[in-house]
C-alpha cells in the first residue's frame, strides 16, 4: 500500500465525514438540535465539571447528583441520561479553560484542538501529508466527533510518547506524563520502559505526573482529590460490575466474556490473563532487535486491549498502531493483500458500530495487534544461513 493509496483512501473517507456531520447538523443531529438547543453529548460533562471548578465546587463534579444539575444549566433543558466525570483532578485544568467559553464555542474549539494535536502526532509517525489525510480519515476519528469526547487528546499524547521517544526522551516523558487524566491506557508504559531501560522517559513522566498532581490540589484543592478517591471506585463498580452501560457499547475484553454471557469473575480473569500476557510479551518486544516501528505499533494497540473500561472513541488511538505498522511497511515492503484486506476489515468494524449490538472495536483492535505480531514474529525470526 503506497502512500498515495493511503493518502487517497484518507481524503475519502474524511470527506465523507464531513458530508455526514454537514447533514447531520442541518437536521439538527450533531452539535445543536432541532429547536438550536445545544445537543448534550459527552461533552457536557467536561464544561459542567469545569464550571464547577471555576465556581469554587471542584468536588462537586464527582457527585452524580450535583454534577448532573449543573449538565442540565450547561446546555439549559432536562435531558434523559447522565455523563459522569470520572477523571482525576489534573482533568479539571482542561474543562475549567473550556468552560470559560460558551458551551457550543467551547465544543467546538475542544474537538478542533484536540484533532490538531491528534493529526500532528501521526504526521509526526508517518509524514506531514500521508499523516495528517491518514489521521483525518481514521474510522474511529468521526465517533469521537460526534461523542465530544476525548479520543483525539489520548491518541495524541500516546502518539506523541511513541513519536518522540527516540529523538526527544525527555518531551516523550512529558506527554506520558500528561497521559495520566486518563491513567487506564498507560499501564504498559511503565513495564515497557523499564524492560527497555528509558530512564530519561521514565524521570521526565514521573515528574510531569507529580508536577500535575500538585498544580490541581493548590488549584482545586485536597477536596477535589477526597472526592475522586470517594467516587471512583463507586463509578467502576456502576459501570463495569454492574453494568449500567450495554455491554456492546464497551470495546473490551471484559465487556466481550460478560456481553456472552460470562460472570463478573470469570471476565476480570479473563481481562487480568490477557493484560499479564500483554505486559510479558511487550516487555520482551521491547528489550529484543525487533524495529521500533513495530514495538511502538504493539504497545499503542496493547494500551487498548489492556484496560476493561474502552470505548470507541477511544479506539482513535488504534490509529498510533496503524501509522506505526505502515511506517514499517513502507520503509520494509508494502503490505501484502491478505494484510490490506485484514486492515480494511478492522475499518469497517469500527465504521458500523452503532449498527450492531456486539464489540466490533475489540475485533478491529484484536486485528490489527495480529497484524503486528505477524510482523513481529517475521522480524524476529533467524534468517537461514544460505540466504546471508
Amino acid at each position: 500500500m503506497p502512500q498515495r493509496t493511503i493518502k487517497l483512501i484518507g481524503l475519502t473517507l474524511a470527506l465523507g465525514y464531513l458530508i455526514v456531520l454537514g447533514g447531520s447538523y442541518l437536521q439538527g443531529h450533531f452539535l445543536t438540535g432541532p429547536q438550536g438547543r445545544p445537543i448534550a453529548n459527552d461533552f457536557v460533562n467536561v464544561w459542567a465539571a469545569g464550571r464547577l471548578a471555576l465556581d469554587g465546587a471542584a468536588p462537586a463534579a464527582y457527585d452524580w447528583t450535583l454534577h448532573r444539575a449543573a449538565e442540565v444549566r450547561a446546555v439549559g433543558y432536562d435531558f434523559d441520561g447522565y455523563y459522569g466525570w470520572h477523571y482525576p483532578p489534573p482533568a479539571f485544568f482542561f474543562a475549567a479553560a473550556l468552560a470559560t467559553l460558551p458551551y457550543l464555542v467551547a465544543a467546538v474549539i475542544w474537538l478542533l484542538t484536540t484533532l490538531a494535536a491528534y493529526t500532528a502526532a501521526i504526521a509526526g509517525i508517518l509524514g506531514l501529508r500521508t499523516g495528517v489525510l491518514f489521521a483525518l480519515g481514521f474510522p474511529a476519528a468521526i465517533w469521537n466527533v460526534t461523542a465530544g469526547q476525548n479520543g483525539f487528546l489520548t491518541a495524541a499524547l500516546i502518539g506523541g510518547t511513541l513519536g518522540l521517544l527516540e529523538r526527544h526522551p525527555a518531551l516523550a516523558g512529558i506527554c506520558l506524563g500528561l497521559l495520566t487524566y486518563k491513567p487506564q491506557f498507560g499501564m504498559l508504559f511503565p513495564i515497557v520502559l523499564i524492560a527497555d531501560r528509558r530512564w530519561l522517559t521514565i524521570a521526565a513522566a514521573t515528574l510531569t505526573a507529580i508536577a500535575l498532581a500538585v498544580l490541581s490540589w493548590l488549584a482545586f484543592g485536597s477536596a477535589s482529590w477526597a472526592a475522586f478517591a470517594h467516587w471512583a471506585p463507586l463509578s467502576s463498580h456502576a459501570l463495569i460490575d454492574q453494568g449500567a452501560l450495554d455491554w456492546y457499547r464497551l470495546q473490551s475484553v471484559f465487556a466481550l466474556v460478560r456481553a456472552h454471557g460470562g460472570s463478573e469473575p470469570l471476565a476480570w480473569t479473563v481481562q487480568g490473563v490477557v493484560s499479564l500476557a500483554l505486559a510479558i510479551g511487550l516487555a520482551w518486544l521491547w528489550k529484543s532487535r525487533v524495529a521500533f516501528a513495530l514495538k511502538a505499533a504493539a504497545l499503542a494497540a496493547g494500551a487498548l486491549l489492556a484496560t476493561p473500561y474502552l470505548f470507541m472513541y477511544d479506539l482513535v488511538v488504534l490509529a498510533v498502531a496503524v501509522a506505526f505498522l505502515l511506517r514499517f511497511a513502507l520503509a520494509h515492503e508494502f503490505l501484502s493483500r491478505i494484510e490490506i484486506a485484514a486492515l480494511g476489515a478492522a475499518g469497517a468494524l469500527i465504521l458500523i458500530y452503532p449498527y450492531v449490538k456486539t464489540n466490533v472495536g475489540l475485533a478491529a483492535v484484536v486485528i490489527v495487534m495480529g497484524l503486528i505480531a505477524h510482523r513481529v514474529f517475521a522480524e524476529a525470526r533467524p534468517v537461514p544461513t544460505a540466504m546471508r
